[in-house]
């Protein structure tokens, strides 16, 4: 038996989860998520407590056991996305390096000869706090948000990929908090012996 799919997710309030045959749909006052469930968990709603159970009809069988601990996984992030929400905050290091949105693209100029246009998904938002960098030591800074957070995670790690943080200088695209690890250049020494 799993220990994290026995566990109960609590519904708060504003929150309303509803279920038609396999899909689940969770609805609350940010938005709302479907998912289709495996056959070999139930999910259902607990009338007393008001919580949403997760049961493994074949606890003895290893995948459903693995499946059990995950649907429970996802369907607690589904409830605190719809209540709460998600967010990442990224940062660009880099002279020069700036973003912006335009038309449902997220632009940004990091340092290619072309600027690079990503298609933000729906659901995601994009709040832009600082444009451009100002030198090395000031960077450029946004936020994503969504109810989603595989949604959210994904396009968060594409946006990344586009310029990873290097570890000479430290030039990139990086979530906020992240420690780069920096490594020391060439030295070079007068060709005199």
């Amino acid at each position: 038996m799993s220990r994290i799919g026995k566990k109960p997710i609590s519904v708060p309030s504003g929150v309303k989860f509803e279920q038609k045959g396999g899909q689940v749909k969770i609805s609350g006052p940010l938005g709302n998520i479907e998912i289709a469930c495996r056959p070999q968990i139930e999910v259902k709603l607990d009338s007393a407590t008001g919580n949403i159970v997760v049961d493994n009809k074949n606890p003895q069988i290893r995948e459903d056991k693995q499946l059990h601990g995950t649907m429970r996984a996802i369907l607690a992030n589904m409830v605190e996305g719809v209540s709460k929400g998600f967010e990442k905050k990224l940062e660009i290091f880099g002279t020069g390096y700036t973003v912006k949105e335009q038309g449902g693209k997220l632009v940004l100029q990091v340092g290619y000869a072309n600027p690079i246009d990503i298609e933000i998904p729906k659901g995601v938002k994009v709040k832009i706090d600082v444009a451009a960098t100002r030198g090395d030591d000031t960077p450029a800074k946004f936020t994503l948000t969504s109810v989603d957070k595989c949604v959210l995670g994904r396009f968060a790690a594409d946006v990344r990929k586009v310029r990873p943080p290097e570890p000479y200088k430290g030039k990139g695209i990086r979530f906020s908090g992240e420690v780069v690890k920096r490594k020391v250049g060439k030295t070079f020494t007068s060709g005199t012996a």
